[in-house]
């Protein structure tokens, strides 16, 4: 799995959790109550409550993880936001006139933050709550890799995923994901609960729903994954759009080649998290947020 995949799921865990915690006591210590136990029916849980908070638990969850998106990047990579007004080396104004140039040329109105930040790894990254809040950043490596065409068709890539709203449309999905995650965790820790002793039972669902809570979200990734790599696929028609097919097949190239160069040298380690090509084998491809690059550059040639 990739940075932004390990990121996505753990922001949307510990914001859930959190959620879950302040809730627990802001309700013991008011006696509003957190049982979600009834007499109604013959198992006794109450699954409308349940599935009430579990929808606002949710898509809070996944839309505070997406406010909170642009500025967990910036401070997780050390981004140096470049400031298109400013003093800026020729490399620097170079990235921001190409960002710039191609978000214009998507039909965006307001331009996306630009930034570079160190790392030796080829990867480019676009985040943000929306179209009109949004961050393109790429990695030094990148610049010191890639030749002028492949850079920008990376560019047009991270620029057609701002452009098609990606970050909302995975945070939808990923609220609904969540609220499956939360529905069902509470459900299996109530009859967890009910296996031991019954001044013990509150300390076990209490347990329960957080351990529960993680296993449904590694799961739930699963289904996010899977549309994240449909969604890598409509970036790179963008992208192709945007700058040119060759340049977008060119940049997909030559991200497979310094994978293949990366790999002799047995830097796998390094190559296996880069957001541009990540892609599993065997059963890792189900946690995969990128489709293989061979199967990218052929679809782009096929077009």
């Amino acid at each position: 799995m990739g940075k932004r995949t390990l990121l996505l799921i753990a922001t949307n865990i510990l914001v859930m959790i959190t959620i879950f915690v302040v809730w627990t006591l802001i309700a013991n210590f008011t006696g509003i109550g957190t049982s979600f136990e009834t007499s109604s029916n013959s198992i006794g849980i109450n699954f409308i409550a349940i599935g009430v908070f579990s929808l606002i638990v949710g898509f809070a969850g996944s839309f505070i993880s997406l406010a909170m998106s642009r500025w967990i990047a910036k401070k997780m990579m050390k981004v140096k936001v470049l400031d298109p007004d400013g003093s800026l080396s020729a490399q620097e104004r170079d990235i921001v006139d190409k960002v710039h140039r191609l978000s214009r040329a998507a039909g965006l109105t307001h331009m996306p933050e630009v930034g570079i930040y160190a790392s030796p790894e080829v990867n480019a990254f676009a985040t943000g709550p929306s179209k009109k809040k949004s961050l393109v950043a790429v990695s030094q490596g990148l610049l010191n890799n890639m030749d002028d065409d492949a850079i920008e068709g990376v560019i047009a890539h991270e620029v057609a995923h701002v452009a098609n709203g990606d970050m909302v449309t995975m945070t939808l999905l990923q609220g609904v994901v969540n609220t499956f995650v939360v529905f069902f965790s509470r459900i299996v820790a109530i009859l967890v609960s009910r296996l031991v002793r019954e001044e013990l039972a509150w300390i076990v669902q209490f347990a329960a729903v957080i351990v529960f809570q993680i296993l449904f979200s590694i799961l739930g990734s699963l289904v996010v994954s899977a549309y994240s790599r449909h969604r890598e696929y409509h970036a790179d028609r963008g992208g192709g759009d945007l700058a040119g097919n060759d340049k977008m097949a060119h940049a997909l190239r030559s991200l497979k080649a310094y994978a293949d160069r990366a790999q002799v040298k047995d830097h796998t380690d390094d190559t296996a998290i880069q957001t541009m090509k990540i892609s599993g084998k065997g059963g890792l491809k189900l946690f995969s947020t990128h489709p293989d690059l061979d199967d990218r550059i052929a679809r782009l040639e096929r077009r």
